[in-house]
């Protein structure tokens, strides 16, 4: 699955659950979001529910965000570096982040970065659209 489909699925995953949840306070929301919760409530959401593995090693896991907003991607590549396409990148560099790179394609690794599933981060950049909070990530639109 390219970058662009998972996104918009995703998206439209989190819009439906936000539709059920309109009464709940943005505390609220955030909390309903934890993994353990999600896991049992919205078990098609994420894959790894089923598994009852969380994707990222940490005590309280978030998954409102899923994605993180400073990650950017073209499916038809963001740029062109020393012979090779750039399909997804961190706007921040973050220090945790690293690069998948192949022959000829280089992809960001956010495998390491915990950010967006800090409750904390997901205060500061909350909205309840998620397409909202990721408006930046997508350059294949």
């Amino acid at each position: 699955m390219d970058y662009s489909t998972w996104f918009k699925k995703h998206g439209e995953k989190h819009r439906k659950i936000m539709k059920k949840l309109t009464e709940l306070s943005d505390e609220e929301i955030i909390e309903y979001f934890r993994f353990e919760n999600m896991a049992e409530k919205e078990p098609e959401f994420c894959p790894l529910y089923a598994q009852k593995k969380k994707c990222h090693d940490m005590e309280v896991l978030n998954c409102y965000l899923c994605a993180c907003p400073y990650f950017r991607f073209d499916d038809n590549g963001l740029y062109k570096k020393e012979g090779k396409t750039y399909y997804s990148t961190c706007s921040i560099n973050a220090k945790e982040g690293k690069k998948f790179v192949s022959d000829n394609a280089v992809h960001q690794d956010c495998s390491g970065c915990l950010l967006p599933h800090k409750e904390p981060f997901i205060r500061k950049v909350f909205n309840r659209n998620w397409f909202e909070i990721m408006k930046n990530s997508n350059h294949s639109q």
